[in-house]
């Protein structure tokens, strides 16, 4: 599924036109990256939460060479599913 499809059904389902639509899903989209940019995190009660977490400096090894490459401590970002969405999507899938 993509930012269209996405666009397409919330769209068909609200009955606001595709370019409101589009605006706010990018307005969320924008507003999600500006706020973990700045380290916030992020909860959406039955969705899950968006943080920024720290990841240290490890070894790594290059497969084409075999050689060992370090690489550097960085933040990225994550998103931890709500316990409701995991059982919801387990439930479903495994049907």
């Amino acid at each position: 599924m993509t930012k269209s499809d996405i666009v397409d059904i919330i769209s068909s389902s609200t009955g606001i036109s595709k370019i409101e639509t589009e605006a706010v899903v990018k307005g969320f989209m924008e507003t999600v990256i500006e706020s973990m940019k700045k380290g916030e995190t992020i909860e959406l009660r039955g969705f899950g939460s968006f943080k920024v977490v720290k990841r240290a400096q490890r070894v790594a090894r290059n497969p084409k060479t075999n050689q060992e490459v370090v690489v550097p401590e960085q933040f990225v970002p994550v998103l931890k599913i709500s316990r409701d969405f995991k059982s919801a999507v387990n439930e479903s899938v495994s049907k």
